[in-house]
């Protein structure tokens, strides 16, 4: 009896802290409405840095103040929680209403019945004219879109124009094909005995990774095409990553590694501090020249073709504005996506991040707004556009990159020919999409 009484007890004492937790968590839950009767939005971002965060903010407050419909609440997630964060609340049922995502896994989600199709709310037939075609194509599933593109990015040549003067190079002519980059590369070099002072330039520092050269040589194709055909080991990715493995032979691996460890930082950065005299990277990388280069010489330009009869292809990224499946309120998430997209918030984030805008109207306005040097950069950035291609995710095959990944490392480190790891890597991935 005693042991009942004393079990009977303790479940009295824990039904009574379960019923008191759900209590405060009735009470802490946000009312849908605000006092004045507004409906409350939920919006996500990743923006919290201190540049970042009071654009975002102001576009936001902007809006509200724009309508008295709804008031948009906006919540910052780091980078990286905030996608789990999202496919967990939709898993929940409550989702946020509009969230910032990943561009290149549109599919992937709309797929899932993660995301809400789009066409029911878009009714104006020029709608995707406003954006950039190579962005509004990654948002489509199954012919329909279940995202609006927010903004991009795209790759350039950064260089020193001070180090190609002391190399006897004109710092208005850069190198434009693989050929002229190999040899502008070998007269700015700098070595003391074994060590380098300068390394004129390596293909894999900066934000231009193996499957961005690879895409580079092989005329913008990725290693999926559109149709779904694997293409890895084409001869002109095989070339290309053997090309890279020069890189490493020539200038060898300790140098390489010596260098790596300073480019996470912005001061010390190889490039910025003269170390390297060429590298490609993202045009926001210019924003880092500007403020810690000390007036440093330089000069951006077109990613080098594989030769001079082919494009200067580049690759891209970039996010969209989504409505989370099962939003309380996506007709109102609708009409804020609209305001996120058009051309007044969209020429606002550019001008103030110097960021590649979706919008195109917006990132021809920005590009006209700004003056000097930043002109000029961010012109040679929106220009790059025309030769910059994503590759999202295959719906069939998420995890591909996994199975070409080990594939290309053991290539750099001299353990596999290109050829045949390539090859395996194809075979790879054309099991995972049912080839």
């Amino acid at each position: 009896m005693k042991k009942i009484f004393v079990w009977a007890l303790t479940l009295i004492m824990v039904t009574g802290l379960l019923s008191g937790c759900s209590e405060t968590r009735e009470e802490s839950i946000e009312p849908k409405k605000t006092k004045d009767g507004k409906i409350i939005l939920d919006f996500w971002t990743f923006w919290g840095s201190e540049t970042r965060r009071p654009i975002i903010e102001k576009i936001v407050n902007d809006y509200n103040a724009s309508q008295d419909k709804v008031f948009v609440k906006h919540t910052f997630l780091p980078w990286g929680d905030i996608w789990t964060k999202n496919l967990a609340a939709i898993a929940a049922g409550k989702p946020a209403d509009v969230v910032i995502n990943d561009i290149n896994s549109v599919a992937h989600r709309a797929k899932n019945g993660q995301a809400e199709n789009l066409s029911q709310y878009i009714n104006d037939d020029g709608f995707k004219d406003k954006f950039y075609p190579e962005l509004w194509k990654t948002v489509i599933h199954e012919g329909d879109p279940y995202a609006v593109p927010f903004n991009t990015d795209t790759r350039l040549l950064f260089y020193n124009k001070t180090a190609f003067k002391e190399a006897g190079l004109d710092p208005n002519k850069p190198p434009k094909t693989w050929k002229e980059l190999e040899t502008y590369a070998q007269k700015l070099d700098k070595k003391k005995g074994d060590q380098y002072e300068r390394i004129g330039f390596y293909p894999l520092w900066g934000s231009f990774g193996p499957e961005s050269w690879m895409m580079n040589a092989d005329n913008g194709q990725g290693y999926i095409d559109e149709k779904g055909k694997v293409k890895v080991a084409t001869k002109e990715k095989v070339q290309a990553l053997n090309w890279i493995k020069g890189w490493n032979d020539r200038i060898g691996i300790d140098n390489i590694n010596a260098y790596k460890a300073d480019f996470g930082s912005e001061q010390s950065n190889p490039f910025i501090a003269g170390k390297v005299a060429m590298m490609v990277d993202v045009g926001t990388f210019y924003t880092q020249i500007r403020d810690y280069g000390k007036d440093m010489e330089f000069g951006v330009a077109p990613v080098p073709a594989i030769s001079e009869s082919d494009k200067n292809w580049s690759q891209g990224g970039g996010f969209v504005a989504e409505i989370p499946k099962g939003s309380d309120n996506p007709e109102e998430a609708w009409e804020f996506i609209k305001y996120l997209t058009d051309k007044e918030a969209q020429t606002y984030w550019a001008t103030k991040n110097f960021d590649n805008v979706a919008n195109k109207e917006a990132s021809e306005k920005a590009m006209n707004m700004l003056k000097g040097t930043d002109q000029e950069i961010y012109k040679a950035t929106v220009e790059n556009l025309d030769v910059t291609k994503l590759h999202p995710v295959p719906v069939d095959s998420p995890d591909y990159q996994s199975k070409i990944n080990p594939m290309i490392d053991s290539v750099l480190l001299g353990e596999r020919k290109a050829s045949d790891a390539l090859k395996d890597a194809e075979e790879s991935v054309e099991s995972s999409v049912g080839q």
